[in-house]
This record gives structure tokens, sequence and C-alpha cells, in this order.
């Protein structure tokens, strides 16, 4: 069954209720912080990423940001904002920025809903998978720099050398 048959055709659905949906379905730990907003948590290889996910009907765009704790060297700084920038250029779908006053690095990305679109469960899944996966990808490399005292071209090879399988 897909994901979609879980939902009943309707005018009009709920994005975030189809979030809280794929949240329960995944067995993510989650928090209906609003009607428009759910924070979750969502288990990776390296760690555990915070998504948040809002609705604003406003400007009809779903918002994701997934986020993780990073807390780099002062003197990294440089270098960490290099490789930042170097991945961005990697990607399509999304991008990294560093909060600095958080200490958190994070995958922003916005899905413009305009005209009274919706959005089905299987493209919101996906969204959630694609950042996800980015923050997986790229979480070496940003270690690398960070403490590692690599040079950021030598991190993204890391980054761009996507492994097949598992040893």
């Amino acid at each position: 069954m897909s994901l979609a048959e879980d939902f009943t055709l309707s005018d009009e659905i709920d994005p975030i209720d189809i979030v809280e949906t794929l949240a329960e379905y995944h067995d993510w730990e989650f928090d209906r912080v609003a009607d428009d907003q759910i924070a979750m948590a969502v288990e990776g290889q390296w760690r555990t990423y915070s998504l948040t996910l809002a609705w604003s009907a406003r400007d009809e765009t779903l918002r994701l940001i997934c986020t993780f704790e990073m807390e780099p060297p002062e003197h990294r700084m440089p270098e960490l904002m290099e490789v930042l920038n170097r991945i961005n250029d990697q990607v399509w779908c999304g991008a990294f920025t560093y909060w600095a006053e958080q200490r958190l690095m994070v995958w922003r990305y916005g899905l413009l809903l305009s005209g009274s679109q919706s959005a089905g469960p299987e493209q919101i899944d996906r969204m959630i998978g694609s950042a996800v996966m980015a923050a997986e990808r790229f979480y070496p490399a940003f270690q690398l720099v960070a403490w590692g005292d690599k040079d950021p071209e030598a991190a993204m090879q890391v980054a761009i050398a996507e492994a097949y399988g598992r040893a």
C-alpha cells in the first residue's frame, strides 16, 4: 500500500497532518508544536537529526529545517564556511547554513505550494528523506574540516565519494 492510500481524498489536506502520519508510520519521535508546526527526531547513521516542518498558509510554503549540533573551534570557522559553500554547490534541493549563535548546522528547504496546490505523502516523505540524506552525506566533511584539520577540498572528497552498500 502506498503512503497516499492512507489519506482519503479531500479538497484540503493539511501538510502537517501528513507529516504527523509519516512520523507515526516511521516510528519517529515527534511533537506537534502547533496546528501548523511539527518537530521530530530522526535517527541517522552519524547522529539523531532534529527536523521541524512548518506550514505557512500566508505564502503557501511548507518549510523544513533539519539541524544538528556543530561546535567547531573558532579558528576553523573560515574553513567550515568554505566547505559549506562547496557543499551547497553540490546540492539543488535545499541548502546548508550555519547558525553560529545556536551552534547548529542547518539544512533548509521550502516547498512552494502556490495556487492552493497540495503536497502528497510521498512528496513530503521524500522531502524529509532528502534532508536526512544530505545531512548524512555531508556530516563527515563538516567534521573533517572542524575537528580533523582537513582542508575543505580533502573533506569534499569524502562527501563526493558516496558509498554503495555496506562493508
